[in-house]
């Protein structure tokens, strides 16, 4: 066997390697992010946010319906939700499965476009092109899944100012619905949230730059997306390929800035497509938030750049 020979059957055995540890092993390493978030004011007590996106659920996807079920064990103070929990018309018993225990403590959502419509297979060169043609599935019974968690106490922020109580704290939450689908009405929660509220809280299901910066300007201490799976295909050292969304790679999840005020957190998702089951260097997560007072305004001004936090994530 020649030189070429070789690499060629190196390159292609390294390949079905990494295939198959992208379908069939990573895409099931339910992890758990934990970050630390200074949003809230000098004094107040921490509070402990579980986010939970995108679990593009089906009917027989059993341990992952039990993991997210298992979450209950952390006694989050508030779960959000940011959408994208439905990837196959009958699912929607499966989601009340996996959330139903953690419906005990006080939750907001918004929904994602496949809670709206279904999956449909994709040419995989177009994971790496950015295109502005939509191609819907069948349409998803999201007003049962709506109808299921709003009875269960969680509150539906589409379009919506809502106030919530989580522990002692009082949060002002507000979001828009799908921006991916071009179906964000940010005029319809504009204006500055409660000033009296512990946590000033956004909801996004894709993290679109147009939708942040009204957050930002409204002065919300904290946004929460989705959406972009993380890259789902990560290079190490490199990170995501690509985020699906207006963001930069750097921010395809975990925690970052937007303007002086505001955090970002993009939860890289539990889910994937029916017709891309693939994940590497990026496994399926919910995120544990712990939100702590921001910095004093002299431990601020004293902080040099070397010692001043990185972002996280």
């Amino acid at each position: 066997m020649n030189s070429w020979a070789r690499i060629a059957l190196g390159a292609t055995t390294t390949g079905a390697a990494t295939l198959a540890y992208a379908a069939g092993i990573e895409r099931r390493r339910w992890t758990l992010r934990e970050a630390t978030l200074p949003v809230l004011a000098e004094g107040a007590r921490p509070i402990r946010v579980l986010h939970v996106s995108d679990l593009h659920l089906t009917p027989r996807q059993h341990s992952k319906q039990r993991w997210v079920a298992e979450l209950v064990a952390l006694e989050p103070d508030l779960v959000v939700n940011t959408g994208d929990n439905l990837a196959h018309p009958r699912a929607v018993p499966a989601v009340v499965a996996a959330l139903g225990p953690l419906m005990q403590y006080p939750g907001v959502f918004v929904f994602g476009s496949n809670d709206y419509f279904g999956p449909t297979p994709k040419n995989p060169a177009r994971y790496l092109v950015k295109s502005k043609r939509r191609h819907h599935g069948a349409p998803l019974p999201w007003r049962d899944l709506r109808a299921a968690m709003v009875e269960r106490g969680w509150a539906d922020a589409t379009h919506a100012q809502v106030s919530l109580t989580a522990g002692d704290a009082t949060i002002a939450a507000a979001g828009v619905d799908d921006p991916h689908l071009g179906l964000d009405r940010y005029d319809r929660i504009a204006g500055r949230p409660a000033r009296q509220a512990d946590l000033r809280l956004g909801l996004t299901h894709s993290p679109e730059p147009r939708v942040l910066d009204r957050f930002a300007g409204d002065g919300y201490d904290l946004v929460l997306a989705g959406h972009t799976h993380g890259g789902q295909l990560r290079v190490p050292g490199v990170g995501a390929l690509v985020t699906n969304c207006g963001i930069d790679r750097s921010r395809a999840r975990g925690v970052s800035r937007w303007g002086a005020h505001t955090w970002l957190h993009v939860s890289a998702g539990l889910g994937t497509s029916p017709f891309a089951p693939v994940r590497f260097a990026c496994p399926p997560e919910a995120s544990l938030l712990t939100l702590v007072p921001r910095p004093s305004v002299v431990a601020s001004a004293q902080a040099t750049r070397a010692s001043a936090p990185a972002d996280v994530g």
